[in-house]
């Protein structure tokens, strides 16, 4: 179903004459001629030859800044004008994306890397003047934390249904109901029915406020496998461990090759975000405010295999509460107006998971970080762009982190721990990121203007050892042909473009 979707969007990509405009932080469509369809979309590409064994990225993930932590890109977003011309009026958005360009990356611009991300119908005019109904991916964008490239209050990322909104003069309104089933399950689909709604006001120049909140519930279906279940008797430490079944069965040894009883059960989960923004005084251009509280939706199954034989393992009541609170927020200044430009962004993130007092994991951490980037405009279109970051990971279940390559020897009083609970020598993550460089943006004077070619050092210092992509595999064997590495320090040379369309 891809490939065809993927063949007429890139279609519409040649047929598309770019029109590059200077942005803030958001693509403007580019009509065509019939003036009944349009296309926009965003590029991103670059080359980044790799001398210390990486995979071409500074650091693990965005939460150092998403610029040179963050490989291509590719978006092309299409717009069918189906119906106008009169009070009701109807429009056809399909937008295919994805991370692989031929050349700079492993996937080499296969289309397998693509996806249809959303497809939807707006439809207005049918009961008042300014409302309008959707049909379809109910995702509902909520500004962008742009130096992270995170948008924390989005709504409705998996749903798949029906909504309405009102978009007033200074008023917008928005409920939506569909299914996540899809979205959240993958191929194990259960219908998970979500709701929700968002209210915002702005003013249109000095303030913008909205709140939202969206709520899932997976019904128990005692003969739907993929419904939510649990696994009775089960365990977190052992479920962890993967010793549940060779526990089971030493106590039973009559029972090998039967499952565990299950019993049925419901699944709930919800987010709730939060957007402010206020600027247009003095050098503050704008200031976006970001919050989102989610209770994440437990998982369905795991599996162990005992003696070659595998078992489902129902995990619902163990993973069904986890929770994220995430805050960022992100300033623009204008600093010399023409000349200097900065943006100074903060992210703070906590995770916890009340099931699971045992083991480090993504569900049992806290990130905080900060980003500023300053850009120097020397002429109309020839640029200097600086960037740093900051950031601290901390583990709240013990060590995580391997800050020696042989870390193994230098775990907690000096002894591995051979019952595997224990991921490295240290429970903090201490990232130092530097990134400076040319930038050529043809459209002019503006940190958002685009497109954007870049020529960008970058360098990277961290407590952890090799803490970036890389190819190293540490063994503790004594026949590991290529030994060890360390490394806490990691640098690119990064040529890139950047483009909206």
């Amino acid at each position: 179903m891809r490939m065809p979707a993927a063949y007429f969007c890139l279609l519409g990509m040649v047929l598309a004459v770019p029109l590059f405009v200077p942005q803030t932080a958001q693509a403007q469509n580019l009509s065509l001629s019939s003036q009944r369809t349009s296309v926009g979309g965003y590029l991103r590409v670059m080359a980044r030859p790799e001398l210390q064994g990486g995979t071409g990225k500074l650091g693990h993930w965005n939460l150092y800044g998403r610029l040179l932590n963050e490989g291509p890109w590719t978006a092309v977003e299409t717009r069918f004008r189906l119906l106008d011309g009169g009070p009701v009026w109807s429009n056809l958005h399909l937008r295919l994306e994805g991370g692989s360009i031929n050349g700079a990356d492993a996937s080499n611009g296969f289309l397998s890397a693509f996806f249809m991300s959303r497809a939807f119908i707006d439809t207005g005019g049918l009961l008042t003047d300014k409302g309008v109904w959707r049909l379809g991916s109910l995702i509902w964008d909520n500004g962008d934390l742009g130096l992270y490239d995170m948008r924390p209050a989005n709504l409705f990322n998996q749903t798949v249904g029906a909504s309405w909104r009102y978009e007033g003069d200074n008023w917008l309104v928005l409920m939506g109901l569909g299914d996540s089933g899809y979205g959240l399950k993958g191929s194990a689909y259960a219908p998970v029915i979500t709701g929700g709604s968002m209210l915002g006001y702005t003013d249109h120049r000095h303030f913008r406020i909205s709140v939202g909140a969206e709520l899932r519930y997976e019904n128990a279906s005692p003969n739907n496998p993929n419904a939510p279940f649990n696994s009775e008797g089960i365990e977190m430490e052992p479920c962890l461990r993967g010793e549940v079944m060779e526990d089971h069965l030493f106590e039973n040894p009559t029972q090998e090759g039967q499952e565990l009883d299950i019993s049925a059960t419901d699944a709930q989960s919800h987010a709730w975000v939060l957007q402010a923004g206020f600027g247009g005084f003095g050098p503050l251009r704008w200031n976006n405010l970001f919050a989102h509280l989610e209770r994440a939706h437990p998982t369905h199954m795991t599996t162990e295999t005992f003696n070659g034989e595998t078992y489902r393992l129902y995990t619902t009541g163990l993973t069904d509460q986890r929770h994220e609170l995430m805050v960022g927020n992100e300033m623009i200044l204008t600093l010399w107006p023409g000349r200097l430009d900065l943006i100074w962004a903060a992210l703070y993130i906590d995770r916890w998971d009340e099931d699971n007092a045992l083991v480090p994991s993504d569900w049992n951490s806290q990130s905080g970080s900060t980003v500023v980037r300053a850009q120097a405009f020397l002429t109309r279109t020839f640029h200097a762009l600086f960037e740093t970051s900051y950031a601290i990971e901390w583990s709240k279940n013990g060590n995580r982190y391997r800050n020696h390559a042989d870390s193994i020897f230098e775990n907690t009083a000096g002894q591995p721990d051979n019952r595997g609970l224990e991921m490295g020598d240290s429970d903090e993550r201490r990232t130092l990121q530097f990134k400076l460089g040319p930038v050529f943006q043809p459209a002019g004077v503006g940190i958002f203007s685009r497109p954007a070619l870049r020529l960008i050092y970058g360098a990277q210092l961290s407590t952890e050892n090799t803490a970036w992509g890389n190819v190293y595999q540490v063994q503790d064997d004594e026949n590991e042909l290529f030994g060890t590495v360390e490394s806490h320090f990691h640098q690119l040379i990064s040529f890139e473009a950047e483009a909206w369309f």
